[in-house]
């Protein structure tokens, strides 16, 4: 996931371009297919052990347009791009005669991100819907129809929110928890790997692209809208048989604000209790757990639970 191309004023939602240019050289040279958002479903479900990239962009911003547009347009690498409509037009943002021009182009996806993207997680399901439906009406006026593909303000979502975007009718939605795709997945929490100049560095970049999904049941608790009364949570994952050297697995979490090694333990064989003893401070807390292969690959899984003040 990426937002903003050579804006060195924004770190935290920047990528460098050349910097960009070397990670899809590093996405070419290890072999790994992009797909093409139209195909995104059939990937799920097939040749599941081939590597494959599905790139997004969020917010639909003037750098992206200008610096890796042409980029991205000149190798035909296919990819979503998350625009909120309240601001398309506006200043640093594209404008619809040029998100039109990538609507029209065979390989491109113009996903939902919203209306306002304005903090949705904490409003009333009767505001997120509102919001949602004015981005629908929008889509459907300037480009004919709605994309499936939402994408999260914030890549944060509650259980209530994640229900409004069913019953509107996306297929797909996307947070910003770490993590790999595979047919285990909600598909109304699929994880990404947000990249900007802290978390793009290639040597990091190349060990991303030696990543496999951790596969499992169910992991509790379902709704990663965290109350205060439910602060720190009771965290179990419920794995899928056969994960080899499970019990090799380790897990870190920013509880009580400080990043530090989880205490983890087996309830039965393939159920991990992540014990969580300090609150989660802040906005979000978040939880990492992964596992080393024996030929240099890495089982990821990122969780991420949005705190409420109350």
């Amino acid at each position: 996931m990426y937002h903003r191309f050579n804006e060195s004023k924004y770190p935290s939602t920047n990528i460098q371009l050349e910097i960009f240019k070397e990670q899809l050289k590093i996405i070419e040279n290890e072999n790994i297919q992009f797909i093409d958002p139209k195909n995104f479903k059939e990937n799920l479900s097939q040749n599941k052990k081939e590597r494959k990239i599905l790139l997004t962009i969020d917010d639909g911003l003037l750098s992206f347009y200008q610096n890796a547009w042409p980029i991205l347009k000149k190798k035909k690498i296919p990819f979503i791009l998350f625009v909120n409509t309240r601001e398309v037009g506006s200043f640093n943002y594209m404008n619809w005669d040029q998100i039109l021009e990538l609507h029209n182009t065979d390989h491109v996806e113009i996903g939902n991100h919203s209306h306002s993207h304005e903090y949705l997680v904490d409003e009333s399901p009767e505001v997120i819907k509102n919001d949602i439906l004015k981005s629908i009406k929008i889509f459907n006026e300037k480009l004919g129809r709605n994309s499936s593909f939402f994408s999260y303000p914030f890549g944060e979502y509650s259980f209530e929110f994640k229900k409004i975007i069913k019953e509107l009718g996306f297929n797909y939605a996307f947070g910003q928890h770490s993590g790999v795709i595979d047919e285990t997945k909600d598909l109304w929490e699929l994880p990404r790997f947000p990249i900007n100049e802290k978390y793009g560095e290639l040597i990091r970049f190349k060990t991303l692209m030696k990543t496999l999904p951790f596969k499992y049941k169910k992991i509790i608790p379902e709704d990663k809208y965290l109350l205060q009364s439910k602060n720190p949570p009771n965290v179990k994952i419920f794995f899928k048989e056969n994960i080899n050297n499970l019990e090799q697995i380790t897990c870190f979490s920013n509880e009580g604000n400080k990043w530090r090694n989880s205490k983890i333990s087996f309830l039965e064989k393939n159920t991990l209790e992540i014990k969580i003893s300090e609150k989660f401070i802040g906005e979000r807390g978040r939880i990492n757990c992964s596992l080393r292969e024996d030929d240099g690959f890495w089982r990821w899984l990122g969780i991420q639970f949005v705190i409420a003040e109350k």
